[in-house]
């Protein structure tokens, strides 16, 4: 009950305050409103594409999906108008995915899409707690279930029908059929999920370092990573050559109007709050991010050799994927739905994090309270809409975002040293 409240809360959040707001002040500023859905610049590239056979790159292609995506084309004499361009900036397999899709008329489409990611998140929910090997009573699944889908990131990501969401249920379920044994099916989901890359390669590597381990035993997941990377790369070539080099210029363009950074880089900036905080920002973020990576590197190396059905290796994957939410150059909330196994794993592991010194029960509560308050917030400004003022709700519109930077920082370090000393539990364990 209480996680259906807390949900509740949020979806109204979302909704009736902060959506609200947003149409408020699109209006008063003349910022544009289209359908903004994430899914119609990828739907629209892979129809013209695959029906046309024109250019998803192409200049007249991103204009025309700026008229559906924003109502009309930017103007860059409009001061408000969003600097985002919604170019196709995705590798051009993402076609394939989406090719069952193209004739459905993109009305219909947004309904089928949107349920279609709220099943997928769900049961990622279930997929992460088989690869953690951690079995909840029924009550609890459904109680985690749907804390997930009232969580910020979750209901972002369904209501701009972001791919994300399908790669991080991607990657859940090939984290899940590599830990039941299904090597080869685990290889080809992982392939898929890279029509993400910034989001998949982390924990591409990870795998790819796990089968070095015992490479007889588990080569079967790189033939089926690598004959489906093969499939996705020679149909792109086919469907549109020379296409690598139009990808490439795509996310340049990407990165120059959307000055994407990574949650470290807005930490940083937020912190200097100076003029010169965005060189500064982003050089100290990237070096904090080489500084988390190349911590997990003797840790990752350890656990190469763990069994998929051993604790080491479903703690390793939380790792990365929370290595991943914070240091790629992409620091949008709903990404935070990569958090999920290590927020999982957290959870199970309480007893042991409270039984510590006070510093990692200072540390764990910091962490837990980071979690929750998306949710005290919500509960908060809903009960406030309803009981007391709009107007007042919508003036704490921000408090939901409080905690936004830190929670992918607090959970990686926690995650990191739990995993850390994995190699001395198992010892212990053994002994």
């Amino acid at each position: 009950m209480l996680a259906a409240v807390a949900a509740a809360s949020m979806w109204f959040y979302v909704i009736d305050i902060l959506r609200a707001r947003q149409i408020a002040e699109a209006e008063a500023k003349q910022i544009p409103r289209g359908n903004l859905s994430d899914l119609y610049p990828r739907w629209l590239g892979a129809r013209e594409l695959l029906l046309h056979h024109r250019n998803p790159y192409s200049r007249e292609v991103a204009l025309e999906i700026q008229e559906g995506y924003y109502g009309r084309r930017l103007d860059a004499a409009r001061l408000n108008d969003p600097k985002d361009q919604q170019g196709f900036a995705y590798p051009v397999y993402v076609v394939f995915l989406l090719a069952p899709l193209v004739g459905i008329p993109f009305p219909e489409l947004l309904i089928i899409f949107y349920w279609s990611l709220v099943v997928l998140t769900a049961a990622s929910v279930w997929l992460w707690l088989r690869t953690l090997r951690w079995q909840l009573p029924l009550i609890a699944v459904v109680a985690c279930m749907v804390l997930t889908l009232g969580s910020f990131p979750a209901v972002q990501g369904i209501k701009l029908q972001q791919l994300s969401l399908l790669v991080a249920a991607l990657l859940a379920g090939s984290a899940a059929c590599v830990a039941s044994g299904f090597l080869f099916c685990g290889g080809a989901l992982l392939a898929l999920a890279t029509i993400k890359p910034q989001l998949a390669w982390p924990l591409v590597v990870w795998l790819l370092l796990w089968t070095a381990g015992d490479w007889r035993g588990r080569m079967r997941l790189v033939l089926g990573f690598g004959l489906t990377m093969i499939l996705l790369l020679g149909g792109a070539e086919i469907v549109l050559p020379g296409w690598w080099w139009m990808f490439a210029e795509a996310i340049g363009q990407y990165r120059h109007y959307t000055q994407s950074q990574s949650v470290l880089e807005v930490i940083l900036n937020q912190m200097l709050g100076s003029a010169a905080s965005g060189i500064v920002g982003r050089v100290g973020g990237q070096i904090l991010g080489a500084i988390a990576i190349l911590a997990c590197i003797p840790v990752l190396w350890k656990l190469r050799g763990q069994a998929a059905d051993a604790s080491g290796f479903s703690c390793a994957t939380a790792l990365v994927l929370a290595l991943s939410v914070l240091v790629v150059p992409m620091y949008a909330p709903y990404n935070q739905v990569l958090l999920l196994p290590a927020i999982l794993l957290l959870v199970r592991e309480r007893a042991m994090f409270l039984s510590r010194s006070r510093v990692w029960r200072v540390a764990y509560q910091l962490g837990a309270l980071a979690v929750g308050w998306q949710w005290v917030a919500s509960v908060g400004l809903t009960a406030t809409y309803l009981l007391l003022s709009r107007d007042l709700a919508f003036r704490g519109w921000e408090w939901p975002f409080f905690a936004t930077f830190a929670l992918p920082v607090f959970v990686f370090v926690l995650i990191f040293f739990y995993v850390k000393d994995e190699p001395r539990r198992v010892q212990e364990l053994h002994s």
